[in-house]
């Protein structure tokens, strides 16, 4: 079930009103119920993932918590590590490695074929497999107590407002809440639905309107002028950000409904002023999660510099290939690692300032920088193969073509919308930002985004990018 669906419009209502009108005792048993719902509405079979990775990582979680030492957890651990990875590896990215085998075989003339399975990833295997491994690791480390009742534990695992694609929630911050006694709030209902709506904007009307133009350049991108394909790298910047970002305010507003707070994971990336600046504010519940359970892991600045280093290539390139099962996602992470470490570099060397607030033409300048090589990885996140990638660039500096200044005006036109937008919301999130304004600001806003959805959306339901991971 898609959030820019009638069945979601119809869904939600019901689950929030039978949600404040049944007794608080057994509404976990509703939501868990609803969000089993909300993903076999999608493929019935593939919840079966989602029940084995609930009941063993309870059953691992329980077993930690009656052992003292981490010796006698570890088997646990490792068990739950095995099941949940095992399930990734196998839905994800089983075939990516026998294709990969295979090609390797017949470079050396190996006369051999690994077999490839045919079946459709797990719509948001990603996120709740990180989400209740995040659990198991914290129960092991002795940071949280083990879950004793099933049905919540379940229903931390399977929150159909964050299911999907997040954003990736830690036990200890959503499952009280799951367990609170929320009773009907006029201030839960006003930021709820204020997020909700402009989610469905940013989504519906700037996210679904950049597709076609997107994939119909990198479909055939011999086709098109330079400045065309300097156009789609651009709004893919664009279409991308507005589109797990709408997915994310839909999701945090739906659960504001029910008085839940989900973690922010976006504060307006494309203002950050240099790549580590961009990953603490953009999908920040992925970053933090890979932070605390694989950078600190690993040793995280308390090595020696060299192999600091290595651990946030690591860190980047891993985080690249949970994206998807294609060489081009460890290149995007590469990227990322690469140009962190020498901007860290370069900041060392020079002795710079990164405190900048008191400059914002420096802040453009450099937020610009970060925003050319964020986009120049998506290039790569975007197409199909490293080859398609670096035949997407080969045409971009080919010269190729003119536009007219129509064109032209547009682009930067819808460039310095965003721009614009963010800057107004900068560190501030809309529901935030709005509550603050006049009556009839507010209800003009919301009036002016309401007939964009309906007048102006884009492609029919289109998919959310992020529910491909």
């Amino acid at each position: 079930m898609l959030f820019n669906s009638i069945d979601f419009i119809f869904f939600l209502p019901i689950v929030i009103i039978a949600y404040y009108a049944m007794n608080a005792k057994y509404r976990w048993a509703l939501l868990l119920a609803a969000s089993y719902y909300f993903y076999m509405s999608w493929k019935v079979e593939y919840v079966v993932l989602i029940l084995i990775s609930t009941l063993v990582d309870y059953y691992c979680g329980i077993q930690m918590g009656k052992r003292e030492s981490k010796r006698k957890r570890r088997p646990f651990l490792l068990l739950s590590l095995g099941a949940n990875l095992g399930l990734l590896m196998g839905f994800k990215y089983f075939n990516f490695f026998s294709q990969t085998a295979t090609d390797i075989a017949q470079s050396l003339s190996i006369p051999i074929h690994f077999p490839i399975m045919d079946f459709l990833l797990p719509v948001g295997i990603s996120f709740y497999t990180f989400q209740t491994l995040s659990y198991s690791i914290d129960v092991f480390k002795g940071n949280q107590k083990p879950e004793r009742h099933l049905g919540y534990f379940a229903l931390y695992v399977s929150f159909f407002p964050q299911l999907v694609a997040g954003p990736i929630e830690r036990f200890s911050s959503l499952a009280p809440q799951l367990k609170k006694h929320h009773t009907f709030n006029y201030e839960n209902l006003k930021f709820g639905a204020r997020l909700i709506l402009f989610g469905l904007f940013i989504k519906m009307v700037g996210a679904d309107n950049f597709a076609p133009v997107i994939d119909a350049v990198y479909s055939d991108p011999d086709n098109y002028t330079s400045f065309s394909i300097l156009t789609a790298i651009v709004f893919y910047s664009f279409q991308i950000y507005c589109d797990f970002f709408g997915y994310s305010l839909i999701a945090i507003g739906s659960a504001r409904l029910m008085g839940i707070h989900l973690m922010d994971n976006f504060k307006t990336p494309y203002l950050s002023t240099n790549i580590a600046d961009f990953w603490r504010r953009w999908h920040i519940s992925l970053s933090t999660w890979f932070r605390d359970y694989l950078y600190f892991s690993l040793g995280g600045n308390r090595t020696k510099y060299w192999r600091w280093m290595l651990n946030i290539l690591l860190v980047f390139i891993i985080s690249g290939f949970w994206h998807g099962a294609n060489f081009t996602f460890i290149i995007w992470g590469l990227i990322f690692g690469i140009f962190y470490l020498l901007e860290n570099g370069f900041n060392k060397l020079l002795k710079l300032n990164t405190d900048i607030r008191q400059s914002y033409i420096k802040h453009f300048a450099l937020a610009l920088k970060t925003f050319a090589i964020v986009t120049i990885a998506w290039v790569f996140f975007r197409s199909a193969s490293i080859e398609d990638a670096l035949h997407v660039f080969d045409l971009l500096f080919s010269g190729k073509g003119e536009e007219t200044v129509g064109v032209s005006i547009l682009v930067w036109g819808v460039f310095a919308a965003f721009i614009f937008t963010d800057i107004l919301l900068y560190n501030k999130r809309f529901d935030q930002w709005i509550d603050n304004k006049h009556i009839i600001i507010r209800w003009s806003t919301y009036s002016v985004l309401l007939v964009c959805i309906v007048f102006f959306a884009g492609v029919d339901d289109l998919p959310f990018i992020y529910f491909q991971f």
